[in-house]
């Protein structure tokens, strides 16, 4: 095997590492330059509760009352796999 400092090689790998730091630093720039930032709009969420707790729980029984039962419509299998 050749030692590559002695035969002259050691230009080969020195431009490879070259033009690899340049493809890199030049999609650096490339992702810089062409990247769009998007105003993103703050969302304001409502604090104040419009109807008192106590109505609320009725309607929350209500939705649970009124939910069919789906363990009728599902079959599970005999046998586990």
């Amino acid at each position: 095997m050749q030692n590559p400092f002695e035969t002259g090689h050691i230009k080969n790998y020195i431009l490879l590492y070259v033009s690899v730091v340049v493809i890199v630093v030049l999609f650096f720039i490339a992702s810089t330059v062409f990247r769009e930032n998007e105003e993103i709009e703050k969302k304001v969420f409502k604090t104040q509760m419009t109807k008192p707790i106590n109505e609320m729980q009725k309607v929350v029984e209500k939705d649970k009352e009124e939910e069919p039962s789906l363990t009728s419509k599902i079959k599970l299998m005999d046998k586990a796999y």
